[in-house]
């Protein structure tokens, strides 16, 4: 595993050397990230476009990194190279304002009803306080979940500055402040999905920690894939909304 730090004295062609062994070092981390971003993406969205962005990410990770911060290469660069990708897929714009908009009203109807509830609200009673029926409800997070991806991102408005971009935080050091802020977001984030329905919680630690794509999944639950991307997006618009008191403070 890559742990060489970058050096300011060092020659140019030292330089050179350096991030070339570290970009052919990762460069499979790149594709893996690529096609497991590629199991949310629309057919349109081609996986060379994810690849290509993919590597830019790789050359600026590798080109900023220092190793003696005791972090690893392959943790630095997957979050660059995360965010690289990402940013790609919104430059693409194929994310309709539309679908913005019904996560935003969603996870705003769910933190409502937990506040007043004080219980994880479900299914049934956000699609009738939303005026829809649940056949109706499903099919808005199957579009919520084919436009989105959880990540800082996902739990944030697309369309202003609150939260945490993965972005963001590819394509510039964070301050000292910043640091703080998204440890602090973080250790909310994870308290809050510890609070989630088992099922919820159960579908994120399958796709995020085990990494099993939504087939795989549906066949662990029981379920079909659909519903299994249905859950997925359930649990980052809830987890949205519980949050949302922390963005607007933080």
């Amino acid at each position: 595993m890559a742990t060489l730090a970058s050096n300011p004295y060092q020659t140019p062609e030292a330089a050179h050397a350096r991030v070339h062994h570290l970009m052919l070092e990762t460069a499979p981390l790149v594709k893996r990230i690529a096609h497991h971003l590629l199991m949310r993406l629309p057919s349109h969205i081609e996986v060379d476009d994810l690849i290509q962005a993919g590597m830019i990410g790789l050359a600026e990770a590798a080109g900023k990194f220092d190793g003696t911060k005791g972090a690893t290469f392959s943790t630095y660069a997957g979050i660059r190279i995360r965010g690289a990708m990402l940013d790609e897929i919104r430059r693409l714009g194929w994310a309709p304002r539309s679908v913005h908009r019904k996560a935003r009203e969603i996870a705003e109807m769910i933190a409502e009803i937990e506040r007043e509830t004080g219980s994880a609200a479900s299914e049934t009673l956000v699609a009738q306080r939303l005026g829809i029926t649940l056949d109706e409800y499903h099919g808005t997070l199957a579009d919520v979940s084919g436009s989105r991806l959880f990540s800082y991102d996902e739990l944030s408005d697309p369309e202003d500055d609150a939260g945490f971009s993965i972005g963001a935080i590819a394509s510039a050091e964070l301050s000292p402040e910043q640091n703080n802020e998204k440890a602090a977001f973080t250790k909310a984030l994870a308290t809050q999905i510890d609070k989630l329905p088992e099922r919820e919680k159960l579908v994120l630690a399958l796709y995020y920690q085990e990494e099993l794509n939504l087939k795989e999944i549906g066949e662990v639950l029981g379920v079909t894939e659909s519903r299994v991307s249905q859950i997925h997006s359930q649990a980052a618009a809830r987890l949205r909304g519980r949050l949302s008191m922390w963005n607007e403070h933080s």
